[in-house]
């Protein structure tokens, strides 16, 4: 005959439970986590907004996956919070997250769209702008185009082919076309054109 209590039993038999969970998440979490390879290693990211493309560069050079993005849908230099423009220069890999159940309000009256941003966002550090990344997009047709509020957008099935080369710390580059350099330059925040001439 069991002399324990009922309500002791009940409580064990939780305690059990909470602790064989949280073995298993803690061994599941090992196993999400990646191991960094050496620095000098990592291949970099090039996106062309000449051409919307996203090529992922080996450390000889060549070039390891090649595929079409779509970028901000205004030209130029991206200068504040909601002006649609893709930053560019030199940047880097902040984190890589799970954003399978993200949603997203795009502000064109079909309200919030689940899988928004596809399976995954590659957070960028970008100084002076936050929330710009790398990530998939519900809207496939999309691709090739100036298109988002400002990031990076591809295919769900090249951003998931990018992501076991993508770590902290990888480097990012950003090329200008021709349509952004000249906004940049016309951008009456950056330069003053006078309308008179001498």
């Amino acid at each position: 005959m069991n002399c324990i209590p009922v309500n002791k039993r009940i409580i064990i038999a939780l305690a059990a439970t909470i602790l064989i969970s949280s073995i298993a998440d803690a061994r599941a979490r090992r196993k999400r986590r990646r191991k960094l390879p050496d620095p000098a290693s990592i291949p970099s990211i090039v996106i062309d907004k000449r051409n919307m493309t996203l090529a992922l560069i080996s450390t000889a050079g060549d070039t390891i996956m090649l595929t079409q993005v779509a970028t901000g849908l205004n030209p130029g230099q991206k200068r504040r919070p909601g002006d649609m423009r893709t930053p560019e220069g030199l940047f880097s890999v902040v984190e890589i997250v799970d954003a399978s159940r993200w949603k997203h309000d795009f502000g064109d009256g079909l309200g919030e769209i689940d899988g928004a941003y596809g399976p995954a966002f590659i957070r960028l550090l970008t100084p002076g702008h936050t929330g710009i990344g790398i990530h998939g997009t519900h809207l496939p047709a999309s691709i090739g185009t100036r298109a988002s509020e400002g990031c990076i957008r591809l295919h769900n099935d090249s951003l998931l082919r990018l992501i076991p080369f993508v770590y902290p710390g990888t480097r990012v580059s950003i090329i200008p076309a021709d349509a952004d350099i000249i906004s940049s330059l016309l951008d009456r925040d950056s330069i003053y054109i006078s309308p008179f001439m001498p």
